[in-house]
Formats: C-alpha cells, structure tokens, sequence
C-alpha cells in the first residue's frame, strides 16, 4: 500500500512526523493533495492534551491542494483542480444543516467530551498536515481557487479568516459600532477586519505583542491598547468616554479575556467568544449585571462548507483584506515538528506558518 508522510499524534506533549497509507477514497470523497498547510492554535491545546483526540490520528485542518482523485460519485470537480476545503466540513443533509447550523454537523459525544461540531479534520479524522487528505463529502466542501490567487492568500479562508470574521458576523456588528477585540492573534486580527468590512469605525486592540499591534493597523484597528499598560477595562472605558463598547470579540480562550470583554460592554451589548476554553469559565455577578443587563454572549466555531470558501476568497481577489502579512514563517513537512516548537512557544515574532510538503 501506498505510504504518505503526516504529523501524526502521539501522545500529551508529542506530534511526530511519521508515514502513514495514503487513504482510500469513497465514492462521495476527494483525495487532495496538500500543497500548504498550516498550525492553529487548537493544534497546539491537542499538542499540550488540552483537547482530547484519538493517538494515531494526523493533525490539521486547514487543507490547500490539487484533487489527486474524486470519488465515483463526485460530480462538478476534476482532478488536477486547485482547491481549499473548510476546515469545518458539513454534511449538507444532517439536522444542524437542514437547521442551518451547518458547523454543528458532528457525531456529539465522546470520552466524557462534546465533540466540536463539524470540526472533523484532525478531530476524529485524519488531518491535512500530511501529503494528502481525504475530503469527506466532497461536493460540498470543495471550492476552486481563482487562478489569480496563490496559496498564500488563501491559507487563511478554511479557518483563521473564517473563524475570525465570523465572531464580526455573530456579534451582529453594524454601521458606526465600537468593537473591542481581546488577544490579537491571527484569528484575533481576522476579527478586527471582519469587524470593519461590516462597518465598525472604531476597532480596538488588545494586545501586548509589538508586532502584533503594527499589522492590526493594516487590518482595522483604530485603537491599541497594551494590557501591560495599565487595567484594560479602564483603557477601554476611557476611550469610549464611559460609554462601553457594542461588541467585544474575545479571541483568545482565558477567564481574565472572557471577564474583561464583559465588563467593557455597553448595556444590551454583545460578547462574541472564538475563544477555545480549557477551564470552566465564571461569569461575575457584577459584571453580568446580576443578569438583568440585557448582554447577551454568542459562540462560534468556524463556518465551513464551499460557498463559505467561495465568498471568503472573493473577499481576498477584491483586495478589501490582506492577509499575507499573518504567514510569518514557512517550513517543509519534513521540518514540521520544529515548526511545531516554534509556534507553540511563540518565539521569532510569529504568528502563522506557511508549510508544504
């Protein structure tokens, strides 16, 4: 059988780059090819055991390739085709679909824990961070790439873009609204774009990274605010004149981030969490108003599917968001497990990496 090599989990502290079959495919599937991928940072709470997976499986999804082969009953595609697949990808016909809550098509529980959603690619099945990976339901997660974009420009859609824009979207952010994001990471950064194509003027920042804080000029970002500066919710307080903003966006998955965008919100605002937890969270009485302030706090987890891809690459080939300068560093699969230790300690300024096989 036919052997590929992929980042492949091991154990609580261990990704290792080992070989394993190249799938077969089934009649709805499509065998692509990577040729980049890229870490998130979920990858590193399964690196750390902080989300559970089975050993054994390969780890990514956020898959960029060619279709190797399509399955018997693949319609609409043709091997050789540039495409990217979400790394969410829906059935089509589950109830969450059919509800149209498409990110939610998953199996629900295992090993005492709620599987997320739809998130299947190096979930509870094998990832992208390999030679190849088996797109499941392929009609409907598939979507060509424009021939005048490169890998690059559209690494960021499967996930980080997606995910990011989408905390904007649920947060209900409109014309002339002040947002705050907590934790500028790429899906951070993301959020400050999304937040501005749907029309905030005033976008803040927080974060401590130098760096981090130049490219969220690029991005949107109106304000910084370095939490090491000073209490972040007194900056924040300061800068909207008392007022509170209408949407805080956290973005990074702690209780310190989760209270603060809570207490920075004007009455009847919105908390949009993109956070992934590893803790229970605590929601303070005061900050919650005792829960009669009219709050309301939504989650996400990253929209997929094909027309989710399709408008989200429009977004990129308009030219209204650059998000080129969030791939900070590129390595070969060969070097993946370095790539790993450098992402998940945060070292040389980076933020996202470039990898292909």
């Amino acid at each position: 059988m036919a052997k590929m090599k992929a980042a492949i989990f091991v154990e609580k502290g261990r990704i290792v780059l080992d070989e394993k079959p190249i799938p077969e495919v089934g009649p709805l599937d499509a065998l692509l090819r990577i040729t980049t991928t890229t870490i998130c940072g979920t990858d590193v709470h399964i690196l750390r055991g902080e989300y559970p997976v089975a050993k054994g499986l390969t780890i990514g999804h956020e898959p960029v390739g060619v279709i190797e082969k399509l399955g018997s009953q693949v319609t609409g595609f043709s091997e050789g085709q540039r495409v990217i697949a979400g790394a969410i990808t829906p059935s089509g016909h589950s109830y969450a679909c059919l509800c149209g809550c498409a990110s939610q098509d998953g199996p629900g529980t295992r090993h005492g824990f709620r599987a997320t959603g739809g998130w299947k690619f190096g979930n509870i099945i094998d990832g992208c961070q390999a030679e190849y990976v088996l797109v499941p339901d392929a009609m409907v997660n598939l979507s060509p790439i424009p021939d005048n974009l490169s890998d690059e420009q559209v690494l960021m859609c499967p996930d980080i873009m997606s995910t990011g824009f989408s905390g904007a979207e649920r947060g209900g952010v409109q014309i002339g609204d002040t947002v705050a994001v907590f934790a500028l990471g790429p899906i951070g950064l993301c959020a400050a774009a999304g937040a501005r194509l749907m029309g905030a003027t005033t976008v803040i920042g927080v974060d401590t990274v130098a760096a981090r804080l130049h490219v969220a000029t690029r991005l949107g970002v109106t304000h910084a605010v370095d939490f090491k500066a000073g209490n972040v919710v007194d900056q924040i307080m300061a800068l909207t004149d008392g007022r509170g903003v209408d949407v805080a966006i956290e973005a990074l998955g702690t209780q310190a981030t989760f209270e603060s965008a809570l207490r920075v919100l004007r009455p009847g605002g919105v908390l949009s969490s993109l956070g992934v937890y590893s803790s229970d969270l605590r929601i303070p009485v005061d900050a919650f108003a005792a829960g009669l302030g009219d709050y309301r706090i939504v989650t996400t987890l990253c929209p997929g599917g094909k027309e989710r891809m399709r408008r989200l690459m429009n977004v990129v080939a308009s030219g209204r968001v650059d998000l080129k300068p969030l791939v900070t560093h590129h390595f070969k699969l060969d070097d993946i497990e370095a790539a790993y230790d450098l992402f998940a300690h945060q070292r040389d300024g980076v933020m996202k990496v470039a990898i292909t096989p």
